[in-house]
């Protein structure tokens, strides 16, 4: 029924494995995915963070920061994601606020000045035989000899006991560098700028084959969906936030309404990669 696709990334395969129905609409059908409030916030902080780790480290001040916040903020205005969300003054203002704080928070987490960039913004790809895995890296470091890979969050940080469902995507990036680079990292990271918190792991031969294991049982699972076009919906605490709630049977929708209502009902705008 559907042509599965040859290329994932970590993002994806959550999202099929959270939601297949979702996943269906977004990266198979490639129906509109209005953004939110958070996903543009978030957005928003990793280009600061891009655009404040590109000085050399003498230069990474407080009045780089505050440059880095202006010019990402300049940039908003032709973003068409900002737009869709239609902020008034007070918003806005809220908005920008925010940004800015939680740039400065990810600053005190630790001394830019001595963290070694070898790559920000990163994109990486590696063919892993059914399927070419890929994704963007936020920033490649060096500590020692070492690399370490770091993924900003702008969210909370997960509860006691769920860190390890977190860290799923960056033991995909680590897999990701291992078979692009050559290099396997020392550590994956996860930042949380709003708390402060870090999350890291060390990936281990163990680690390396079960992401493999895992790229390969999706990719599988996806190819199978798109053969028999069964993509069940999957009810959780996402569906609050889903766009694609008017369509679910879940909700008493009609999934195969949506490829027709979607795109009349979210102008403009295409899915988010």
């Amino acid at each position: 029924m559907f042509d599965a696709p040859t290329t994932l990334s970590p993002s994806r395969i959550d999202s099929f494995l959270s939601c297949p129905l979702a996943f269906r609409f977004s990266s198979i059908q490639n129906l509109p995915d209005p953004p939110s409030r958070a996903s543009v916030l978030g957005r928003h902080v990793h280009r600061i963070l891009e655009l404040f780790f590109a000085h050399t480290p003498a230069d990474r001040t407080p009045a780089a920061l505050r440059d880095s916040v202006s010019a990402a903020t300049g940039e908003l205005t032709d973003d068409t994601e900002f737009q869709y969300l239609a902020f008034d003054p007070d918003t806005r203002s809220a908005f920008d606020t925010e940004a800015a704080t939680l740039a400065e928070a990810a600053m005190a987490q630790a001394d830019p000045t001595q963290i070694d960039v070898v790559a920000l913004e990163k994109w990486v790809e590696a063919d892993l035989g059914p399927v070419t895995l890929r994704g963007i890296i936020d920033r490649l470091e060096r500590v020692g000899d070492d690399l370490v890979v770091s993924d900003y969050k702008t969210g909370r940080a997960p509860r006691a006991g769920f860190e390890q469902s977190a860290l799923s995507g960056v033991r995909f990036y680590a897999l990701l560098c291992e078979e692009a680079l050559g290099e396997r990292p020392a550590a994956v990271q996860l930042l949380y700028v709003r708390t402060g918190d870090v999350i890291s792991v060390a990936p281990t031969d163990a680690n390396r084959k079960m992401m493999l294991n895992r790229v390969k049982a999706v990719h599988t699972a996806i190819a199978r969906a798109c053969e028999s076009g069964d993509f069940p919906a999957r009810s959780s605490a996402l569906c609050s936030f889903c766009a694609y709630k008017p369509w679910c049977p879940a909700f008493d929708g009609d999934p195969d309404r949506a490829a027709d209502e979607a795109p009349l009902r979210y102008t403009g705008l295409g899915r988010r990669p």
